[in-house]
C-alpha cells in the first residue's frame, strides 16, 4: 500500500492547525497576534497585499480573547477582517467557497476539552492550507520582516462583522436534503455545546421534524464535556430513552459527525462512508473511488470492492484525505472519526452536511438504519491512546521498534497494526485489527505495556 504524505517540516502546526491550552504555550494572545501577522505576510508575498479575511470561532470562553489578538495581528499587517462570531468551521469554508474573501481563520480546538483552543487557516477557495503553506507561515514567525513590516495611516487594515453569514450557510444546508426537511425527522441531535447549536436548530425551524436536543446549552466551559462525538454514550442513552430511530452527534466546531441507530449502536465514519460511497456510485458522481485513512476498518475496503468501488488509503488527517482525493480523482473521502468530505458539496469536513446527506442516502437506497451495524460486520479493532512525554523520542525507541517487528510477524496476514503519534495531543495511538479477538488483545496489550515503560 502506497501511503504518501507531504514532507513539509512544521513545528507549531499539527494535523489541524496550531493547538494548545488557551493562554499557555502556543495559544497565548501574543502568539495569536504573531500568527495573524505571519498569515497576512504569507498572503501579501503571494500577491495579495491587503487581503480580505473571514474569521470565525466556536463557543469556548477563550475564543473572544484569541479573536481580539488574532484580529489585531491581521489588521496591523493591513488585512480587512470580517468577523463571523460563533459559526461551524465548515461555515467559514462555505462562505470562502462562495467568494467572500481571500482567506479565512477559525479559532477552535474542535473535539478537545474547553481549556484548549486552536487556530487554523484557510485559503480563498475554502480549503485548509497545505503542509508547505503552514511551514511557510512558521518561517515568517522567525523572519525580521514580521516585526519590521508595519503599515501606517490608510494602509492599516480594518475589522467589521459580516452580517447574515450564518443565515446563508443554513440556507445552503437546507438544499442538501430538502425532502427530508419537508417530511421531517424524529431523532436526537447532540450539538456538543459547540458551534452546531445555532445552525442545527435553524436548519429544522419550520419543518415538521420532531427532534430532541442534548449538548445544546453552551456556557463557554462545557464544550465537548460529556457530550458530542467524543462521548457517544450520552447520545445512545438519549436515543434509547426517547425510543427514536436515530441520533446524530457533532464535535465542538461541527466538522465531524457520528450517528447511532435506534438500539444506541454507534455508526462511525466507516459506516457513513460505506453508505455514501454506494449512493454516489449509483448516481455516477463518486469519481474514481473512495479515499479512506489507514485507520478505516478492512471491512469497508472489502465490502466496497465487491461493489466495484476502489478504496485509496492515506495518512490520518482530513488534509491528507483531500490531497489524495485530488490526486486520485475521488469525490468522496473521510475518516473513521467522522470527518467526511463530499467534494461536490464541501471543501472540508462538514458534520451537518454529512448527516443530512447520509440520511438522504439511506432514504434513497431504501436502507434500514437499524440493519447497518450488523451488516457492516467490522473486523475486531482495538484503539488505545497512551499518554507520553515526548512523542518523537518514543517513536524512535529501539525497544519499540523490536516490539513492533515481533507483533507484525505474529499478525502476518491475519490482521494489521498501526502506531502513530497524535498531531494535537501528547499521545501515541495504537490500532490493532485482527479476525482473532484473542490475538488482537494480546498484541495490543504488549505494545501498550512497552509504550508505558518508555514514556519518552
Amino acid at each position: 500500500m502506497d501511503v504518501k504524505k507531504s514532507q513539509a517540516v512544521r513545528c507549531l502546526f499539527g494535523t489541524d492547525g496550531v493547538r494548545d491550552v488557551a493562554n499557555r504555550g502556543m495559544m497565548t494572545p501574543e502568539m495569536a497576534l504573531r500568527l495573524g501577522r505571519a498569515f497576512i505576510l504569507f498572503l501579501a508575498e503571494r500577491g495579495i497585499p491587503r487581503p480580505r479575511i473571514l474569521l470565525g470561532r466556536d463557543t469556548r470562553r477563550s475564543g473572544p480573547m484569541l479573536e481580539a489578538a488574532l484580529t489585531s495581528g491581521m489588521v496591523s499587517a493591513g488585512a480587512q477582517v470580517r468577523t463571523l462570531g460563533i459559526i461551524p468551521t465548515p461555515g467559514v469554508s462555505y462562505l470562502l467557497q462562495e467568494g467572500e474573501a481571500d482567506g479565512g481563520a477559525v479559532i477552535s480546538a474542535s473535539h478537545n476539552p474547553a481549556e484548549y483552543n486552536g487556530i487554523k487557516f484557510f485559503d480563498g477557495a475554502g480549503f485548509k492550507l497545505r503542509d508547505e503553506d503552514e511551514a511557510a507561515i512558521e518561517d515568517y514567525l522567525g523572519d525580521p520582516l514580521l516585526d519590521d513590516w508595519r503599515p501606517t495611516g490608510a494602509s492599516i487594515g480594518e475589522t467589521e462583522p459580516l452580517l447574515g453569514g450564518m443565515d446563508r450557510y443554513v440556507l445552503w444546508l437546507r438544499e442538501c436534503d430538502p425532502v427530508g426537511l419537508r417530511d421531517g425527522w424524529t431523532g436526537v441531535f447532540d450539538c456538543a455545546h459547540g458551534a452546531a447549536c445555532v445552525p442545527a436548530k435553524a436548519l429544522v425551524a419550520g419543518s415538521p421534524s420532531s427532534l430532541r436536543w442534548i449538548g445544546d446549552a453552551p456556557n463557554g466551559l462545557n464544550i465537548n464535556e460529556g457530550v458530542g462525538v467524543m462521548h457517544l454514550s450520552a447520545l445512545s442513552e438519549e436515543v434509547l430513552r426517547a425510543r427514536v430511530p436515530f441520533g446524530v452527534a457533532f464535535d465542538g466546531d461541527a466538522d465531524r459527525t457520528l450517528l447511532c441507530d435506534s438500539r444506541g449502536r454507534v455508526l462511525d465514519g466507516d459506516v457513513i462512508l460505506w453508505v455514501l460511497a454506494r449512493w454516489l456510485h449509483g448516481q455516477g458522481i463518486l469519481g474514481s473511488g473512495l479515499v479512506a485513512t489507514v485507520m478505516s476498518n478492512l471491512a469497508l475496503e472489502e465490502k466496497l470492492q465487491r461493489e466495484g468501488i476502489r478504496v485509496f488509503r492515506c495518512p490520518v488527517g482530513d488534509r491528507y484525505v483531500l490531497e489524495t482525493m485530488h490526486r486520485e480523482g475521488s469525490l468522496l473521502g473521510g475518516e473513521q472519526s467522522g470527518h467526511v468530505i463530499l467534494r461536490d458539496w464541501v471543501r472540508t469536513g462538514d458534520g451537518l452536511c454529512t448527516a443530512l446527506l447520509f440520511l438522504r442516502a439511506c432514504r434513497e437506497l431504501e436502507e434500514d438504519v437499524d440493519t447497518l451495524w450488523d451488516r457492516f460486520a467490522r473486523y475486531p479493532q482495538k484503539l488505545c491512546n497512551v499518554k507520553v512525554r515526548d512523542r518523537k523520542a518514543v517513536m524512535e525507541s529501539p525497544l519499540l521498534r523490536e516490539t513492533l517487528g515481533d507483533a507484525e510477524a505474529e499478525l502476518k496476514d491475519r490482521g494489521r497494526l498501526l502506531l502513530r503519534p497524535s498531531g494535537t495531543e501528547p499521545l501515541i495511538r495504537v490500532l490493532v485489527e485482527a479476525r482473532d479477538v484473542d490475538l488482537m488483545g494480546r498484541v495490543t496489550d504488549r505494545i501498550v505495556q512497552v509504550l508505558e515503560s518508555i514514556k519518552g
